[in-house]
């Protein structure tokens, strides 16, 4: 059974299948809800509810209270429809943004790397001929067998490859999802991938210098925004400060080199924060928010900046980037957020995209 599901203030009225989530019909719509957590506890995707009946899932009781519950307010990564429905969402216009469908993507395996002793290179050919169209930065949720479900990753090749994706992904001690992919997943399985998904692209209508600050497999979304940016011949300055622990796990490091070698507006940063004295290091050594702090001599006026990496790295680089006086309308976030994540305190100044 499906319903009708009318969106405002857009006034666009989709299709909605019987147990499907109000932000999963929106999205395979190509209409983009503000949302972050999709486990109902950090309430970014909370819509007014004008017309009909709904149900609202496992949605928090703190994220959506029982005053906005009978004010008809509901979380829409977790309410399913009843009848007809008619919302009102707060939505942002975006010049850069595509708003591209949401699908589902069949492929095979078709390569695995060790790229450090704890992340993984995992490319995904998918049998659609065309393969799956995104923005530099956007993410897919990768469908994993055993019940195990789905989890979310970010794409790391430039989209002009978007017939083979690779994902980046890092074991998590006693994560269910990231042991599998790295101890039992094998080249020729076959696996389904949905997408794209996310707000995190750069805002090439600004047309302004870009800072890349990640940290970890956080650098997927930073590597395929540059490759992006590099192959359509981007002209302003693009500067990447990426730092892992030790040398070990600085991945994609000579690619990085290569590319400031060949693109003269490209400077690349790399940063250790525990790697072993004496061991011939060269570059920099400490974290992240400190290498860019020394690049630019705090001063980060004129540039958009793009964070992508584990939360402790992001606050300390918000921080120094308005220390540095970068506004906030010019600092971007990347941060996936668990359902164990989501009930952490966040900065009341950035939201997840």
């Amino acid at each position: 059974m499906s319903y009708e599901l009318t969106i405002e203030p857009l006034g666009q009225t989709i299709e909605i299948e019987e147990g499907q989530t109000i932000l999963d019909a929106a999205l395979r719509a190509g209409i983009y809800l503000p949302h972050a957590c999709c486990h109902g506890l950090c309430a970014t995707c909370k819509v007014q509810v004008t017309d009909g009946e709904i149900d609202h899932g496992e949605a928090s009781s703190f994220a959506l209270m029982d005053f906005e519950r009978e004010e008809q307010k509901c979380l829409a990564c977790c309410a399913t429809v009843q009848s007809d429905v008619t919302i009102e969402a707060e939505i942002e216009e975006d010049p850069d943004a595509e708003n591209l469908p949401v699908r589902d993507f069949p492929g095979v395996v078709s390569r695995i790397e060790s790229l450090t002793p704890t992340i993984k290179g995992i490319w995904l050919k998918l049998d659609a001929p065309e393969g799956m169209h995104f923005q530099a930065g956007q993410y897919v949720n990768l469908e994993l067998p055993n019940g195990i479900g789905s989890r979310a990753f970010s794409i790391a090749n430039a989209p002009e490859a978007g017939g083979e994706i690779e994902l980046n992904i890092r074991i998590v001690p006693g994560g269910s999802g990231t042991t599998y992919v790295h101890e039992q997943l094998k080249v020729g399985d076959r696996l389904t991938i949905s997408g794209p998904y996310g707000r995190f692209f750069v805002k090439k209508s600004a047309d302004v210098p870009v800072i890349f600050m990640a940290g970890g497999s956080g650098l997927s979304s930073p590597r395929s925004m540059i490759l992006d940016l590099l192959g359509e011949g981007f002209e302003k300055p693009i500067t990447l400060i990426y730092g892992q622990r030790n040398r070990d796990e600085l991945y994609y490091h000579d690619e990085f080199l290569a590319l400031a070698e060949q693109h003269p507006n490209f400077q690349y940063v790399p940063a250790l924060s525990h790697e072993p004295e004496g061991s011939g290091w060269q570059g920099f050594r400490g974290f992240v928010h400190e290498a860019a702090k020394e690049y630019f001599a705090n001063d980060f006026r004129g540039h958009k900046a793009y964070l992508c990496g584990p939360p402790l790295m992001i606050d300390s680089c918000i921080t120094t980037l308005m220390q540095g006086r970068l506004f906030e309308r010019d600092i971007y976030t990347e941060k996936f957020i668990s359902a164990a994540d989501a009930q952490q305190v966040r900065s009341p100044l950035f939201k997840a995209i």
